[in-house]
């Protein structure tokens, strides 16, 4: 399976750590992904986490390439907890150490009522397992965040944990994998 990743665009509450939090894309945010996707295509199937920030721009491409969406919820955001909705310079002056220790290895440490990042990897990990037997030898546009890219792209590059948070995912970026049948996953430059 080709399975092609797209960030969502900017949102109205701009950065920091949305997760969870049902944020509207901005028309920066819209434009950004209509220029991705612009120059590309051949997907057979569309995914969509179904934050309004993914699923209502996969559902203006579904109409216009007439492909059915589909959404699945455990390819949303890692949800942060009491940190959702704070941008790192103000959990910097409140909870810097706490933060620290998430960079340095976000699978050691949880944000205070956070989801655990073993616990999101091993439901996106499970989502990307069933696309791939729903969908094998297909293409896939996967509508998502960039906590699950990160999550995905880590794993195809063969990173190790503590550089989960080191890898660059911009609004609007589209990244192209392919998943084998063993589940393996290496990136298509």
């Amino acid at each position: 399976m080709i399975l092609d990743l797209l960030r969502h665009g900017e949102t109205e509450q701009g950065g920091g750590l949305r997760g969870s939090l049902d944020d509207a894309l901005t028309a920066k945010g819209w434009a950004q992904m209509r220029e991705a996707v612009a120059n590309h295509g051949g997907w057979d199937v569309l995914v969509s986490s179904p934050l309004q920030r993914c699923g209502l721009f996969a559902d203006e491409l579904g109409a216009r390439l007439r492909l059915p969406v589909f959404r699945d919820p455990a390819l949303q955001e890692l949800h942060f907890g009491q940190w959702e909705g704070r941008s790192a310079a103000q959990l910097m002056e409140t909870d810097a150490d706490a933060l620290g220790r998430f960079w340095t290895d976000p699978y050691a440490f949880t944000p205070p009522e956070g989801e655990p990042v073993a616990a999101f990897a091993e439901r996106v990990t499970a989502a990307i397992q069933r696309m791939r037997s729903r969908h094998a030898g297909k293409r896939v546009l996967l509508v998502t965040h960039g906590g699950v890219m990160r999550l995905l792209l880590a794993s195809a590059r063969g990173l190790p944990r503590e550089q989960l948070l080191q890898v660059e995912v911009g609004h609007g970026a589209l990244m192209r994998l392919r998943v084998e049948d063993d589940n393996w996953m290496s990136e298509v430059r």
